[in-house]
């Protein structure tokens, strides 16, 4: 008897993470998020199956009505040929137009940017998760990191008295 195949609708959609930019959260302070598709050619989802890919440097930009991302990293797939892709090229992200429109409302003020929080796969399909970002200041990063550190500690006495040494 052969299995039956399950269609995409069922089930939760399974995410596959291949890069954070763990970095941009310091840096910046998130207000707004969106997920959007990217274009990419055959060496690079080939590539960014094998996990390997660099969001440091990354931002978007709306040029003409479209949104690009420039300096998303994606070296090139070993196993290609002469035909391999750039490994920095600008990449076209895919939104609907009042999607696109709304994020570039919030980009046009001044202090706040366009910048990828994650690269995953989505049943199947490469998705780059986009964060409107504005700068936090140095006091404002030594605050995060104090509650940060205040969270861990209150976890670490709690996981201790759990288990009885006070």
């Amino acid at each position: 008897m052969a299995k039956k195949k399950k269609d995409a609708d069922e089930g939760p959609a399974k995410e596959r993470v291949v890069c954070r930019n763990r970095r941009a959260r310091h840096l910046f302070e998130i207000v707004d998020s969106i997920e959007a598709g990217i274009v990419l050619t055959g060496t690079e989802v080939k590539s960014l199956r094998g996990g390997t890919a660099s969001l440091e440097d990354a931002f978007a930009r709306i040029e003409n009505g479209e949104l690009w991302v420039h300096k998303l990293e994606i070296p090139e797939y070993a196993m290609g040929n002469i035909m391999n892709h750039p490994v920095k090229r600008p990449r076209k992200l895919l939104l609907h137009r009042r999607e696109i429109e709304k994020f570039a409302r919030g980009s046009e003020q001044r202090g706040f940017t366009l910048i990828p929080l994650q690269l995953y796969f989505k049943k199947g399909r490469a998705k780059l998760e986009l964060g409107l970002a504005k700068g936090k200041k140095t006091h404002d990063k030594r605050e995060s990191i104090k509650t940060k550190d205040a969270k861990r500690e209150i976890s670490r006495v709690m996981s201790n008295r759990r288990k009885g040494r006070f």
